[in-house]
């Protein structure tokens, strides 16, 4: 599943195409994905302003001129191609192909938008394990779908004496209390396990028993994270690819993810070892991760 910044980085790829321009049409090819389209779902949405675009955990919210917000969650394996019309051209940072013949008739393109960028956004998912609905912007925070969610890892609000608050008295293993979506919003297994080891601090920690030295360590080392990956385009391990369609390239920066058995990239002899929590890998170094 698309951690946060694989989908920070499909949100700047629509940035350019989405936000401030109209949507003139859309189009859907079936009636549901992970749940069913809300009634009226194309009609809503057409003809509407992109007011904002913006991310909360790993939903892509776009805020529209009617008090709706569409929510786009990628699920598994979705994919948001875009397609600008007329000879290559450059929208903000990044570069779009036109539109090929065909485009949006694919089996598994389910939605189509056409913005007055001008430009085409095709939802493909293969495995129908994303969602699009439409929320009312006013009461957004209350919704089913957020209700509940952490603090935002990027944001200001999350730093060291957030974590520590958070963690204090918790008895469960540290990597298992990152990946609460309670306390954290969007933090996922891949960014988790990067940045234990970056902070030096082993999975297996009892989350209320890290001083404050590593909690201060490990916050700086999330938002590092984070920020690396989003440049570098997210990870692609299975079906991740960029607006553009091209692929992500943090995981050639990989120092523990999915290194089972090969030499610590730390400055330690140690070898990366794999063991199962709550049913997730987690990939670390015994010798730096105390």
């Amino acid at each position: 599943m698309p951690e946060l910044p694989e989908v920070e980085t499909v949100r700047l790829g629509l940035a350019p195409v989405l936000e401030g321009h109209i949507i003139l049409a859309a189009r859907l090819r079936r009636g549901d994905l992970r749940v069913p389209f809300p009634p009226r779902f194309a009609e809503r949405l057409t003809g509407r302003k992109v007011e904002r675009l913006f991310r909360r955990a790993k939903y892509i919210l776009a805020a529209l001129d009617s008090g709706e917000t569409l929510v786009i969650h990628l699920g598994m394996s979705g994919r948001m191609s875009v397609y600008a019309e007329g000879e290559r051209r450059k929208l903000g940072n990044y570069v779009y192909d036109t539109a090929p013949d065909g485009a949006g008739e694919g089996k598994h393109d389910h939605v189509v938008l056409e913005t007055d960028a001008p430009a085409r956004i095709i939802f493909n998912d293969h495995r129908r394990f994303g969602l699009m609905t439409l929320v009312p912007s006013n009461r957004l925070d209350d919704d089913k779908l957020f209700a509940g969610l952490g603090v935002e890892p990027l944001s200001a609000s999350f730093n060291a004496a957030h974590l520590a608050k958070m963690l204090k008295g918790k008895k469960t293993p540290i990597k298992s209390a990152l990946l609460d979506q309670r306390l954290i919003a969007g933090l996922g297994n891949i960014y988790v396990c990067e940045a234990l080891f970056r902070a030096r601090i082993s999975p297996k920690r009892l989350a209320g028993s890290i001083d404050a030295k590593h909690i201060a360590a490990l916050a700086r080392a999330i938002k590092q994270v984070l920020k690396s990956a989003i440049t570098a385009g997210g990870s692609t391990l299975r079906d991740h690819a960029q607006a553009t369609g091209d692929p992500g390239n943090f995981q050639h920066r990989f120092l523990v993810y999915g290194r089972e058995g090969l030499r610590c990239k730390g400055k330690c002899p140690g070898t990366v070892k794999r063991i199962v929590q709550s049913g997730r890998s987690s990939f670390y170094c015994p010798r730096c991760q105390k």
